[in-house]
């Protein structure tokens, strides 16, 4: 009985040596556990940025830079990572921090900064045809003889959704927005100065399109944390949209869109010969006439218009934009963008383009209402698509296997931070010109944009209720192209010459 005893006691001992370890086991393993699991949901950290040194020959001199490439961390205000914005920065070799110093970005909203950057801006362009047109693959990037550089240092930002730049959280929606964009991009301008002492220089922000509403916003929001800005130059602009969204009850864009409804069928030999025959300019002075004496007051009359002021007005909307009267009067006067573009070589079994009307294009059917496309988009974003990829890794050594954004897909639903669905940044530019006065603006115009018609740029700029003063800020340059108005070379050659004289007359 002692023997059976004492060998259960022992089982009993060894039962409970046994458990204790376990528990042991568990205990420490649990925290090591923990710390694993907080260490999977840390974000990753961001790769050093990679830097690399280049060199190119313009107006017969050698002209040496480095290029900066990688992501900005973009925080809240417990410092916790919310965004890596991702950019390639352009900076003179031998030049010190009072140079001047430009941000650029694109539009979209959706859009990475390629367009500016290897269209016009940038030592590397995208080569495409004299006039702009699509090449044959495969594409090359060439020497840009004409490139920016030579008279500032270079930013290139992507928001976040585009390029390469990402949110932490994939279903953070706050920068998507006209306001959360604004702070965000803001943000990266402020960690870019610090980052890289570069407060003290001559600074300048560039944006095209959708970019131009940023940069708006950018000059009000930017000059309120003590950044102010020497010049901003907004190419192919909209700050007011009202003035191009096309809807019920707006007859605004109708009117602001004729004289490019005019210049698109005047360089399709559209227009009668009274017109045809006459230098464009010229042509769209009179357009421009008509658009605010008559077809504005037409349209805001409307059914109120005798059976001959009908008429006549509808014969007057047909002779400058190449439109039958049939056409016309079945439309009751309104003809709306995609129309137009449908309508205007619809004889020929051919749409002209959205962002450059030059462009034309084929679609299935030629007897439907709308385009298939828009035959200048799809000829540019293969070539600036190919090229980019390519040149990011093989030459600036950036390495990644994300998808870089162009056009869309990283980019959700836009909040436009507006009641009535009519964003508008062109009071911030307002105010960032009473509080700074001396920052001046450029604008850039194609005559052949129909996404941002000139017109319409006019209209908001002379609707500012700017003091006379500061209205002398403000110059304009218009450009025989479309939004993008540097594919084609004689403008890209002008848009630097003008680009140039603007930043010297501004630091």
């Amino acid at each position: 009985m002692r023997i059976s005893a004492l060998v259960s006691s022992r089982k009993n001992l060894g039962i409970t040596i046994f458990m204790i370890a376990i528990c042991l086991i568990l205990a420490t393993a649990a925290p090591a556990q923990n710390r694993q699991e907080s260490a999977a949901k840390e974000p990753a950290p961001l790769p050093d940025p990679v830097v690399t040194k280049h060199s190119i020959r313009v107006g017969g001199q050698t002209l040496g830079y480095t290029v900066t490439t990688g992501y900005m961390p973009i925080r809240d205000r417990d410092g916790k990572l919310e965004a890596r914005m991702f950019y390639m920065a352009y900076t003179r070799d031998g030049a010190d921090a009072k140079r001047p110093l430009m941000f650029s970005f694109n539009g979209g909203p959706g859009s990475a900064s390629v367009w500016l950057h290897l269209g016009a801006l940038g030592p590397k362009r995208v080569k495409m045809q004299a006039n702009g047109f699509m090449p044959p693959p495969p594409y090359e990037l060439v020497d840009n003889e004409h490139t920016w550089l030579t008279e500032t240092d270079l930013v290139f930002i992507d928001p976040v959704g585009t390029g390469f730049s990402r949110a932490e959280d994939p279903k953070e929606q706050k920068f998507f927005s006209l306001n959360g964009d604004i702070a965000s991009v803001g943000e990266f301008i402020r960690l870019y100065l610090v980052r890289n002492n570069r407060w003290l220089s001559p600074l300048y922000l560039v944006g095209e399109s959708y970019g131009t509403t940023r940069a708006s916003g950018l000059s009000g929001y930017l000059v309120e944390k003590g950044i102010a800005f020497n010049g901003i130059l907004l190419v192919s602009s909209v700050m007011n949209f009202q003035s191009v969204r096309f809807a019920d009850g707006n007859d605004l864009p109708l009117v602001l869109i004729l004289p490019s409804y005019t210049s698109t069928a005047w360089y399709h030999k559209k227009l009668g010969s009274d017109l045809q025959s006459r230098p464009l300019e010229e042509v769209l002075r009179e357009s421009e006439r008509f658009a605010m004496d008559r077809l504005a007051p037409g349209l805001l009359r409307a059914s109120n218009l005798s059976a001959s002021e009908r008429t006549a007005l509808v014969n007057e909307i047909s002779r400058f934009t190449g439109l039958s009267t049939q056409f016309v009067d079945r439309n009751n006067m309104r003809i709306e963008l995609g129309e137009f573009l449908k309508e205007l070589l619809r004889n020929e079994k051919r749409s002209v383009g959205r962002l450059d009307s030059r462009f034309t294009g084929i679609d299935k059917e030629p007897a439907g209402d709308g385009t298939d496309f828009d035959p200048s988009m799809t000829a540019i974003r293969p070539p600036y698509t190919a090229t980019l990829n390519d040149y990011v890794r093989r030459e600036l050594g950036f390495e990644s296997d994300l998808e870089y954004y162009i056009l869309g897909g990283g980019v959700g639903r836009w909040d436009w931070n507006v009641n009535n669905g009519y964003a508008d940044t062109s009071g911030a530019l307002r105010e960032a010109l009473q509080k700074n006065p001396f920052m001046k603006v450029f604008i850039a115009s194609g005559y052949y944009d129909m996404a941002t018609p000139y017109f319409a740029t006019e209209y908001t700029v002379a609707n500012m209720n700017l003091d006379p003063e500061l209205r002398k800020n403000i110059s304009t340059k218009y450009y025989e192209a479309g939004h993008m108005m540097y594919i084609e070379e004689n403008s890209l050659r002008v848009l630097k010459r003008d680009a140039a004289a603007f930043i010297s007359g501004s630091n």
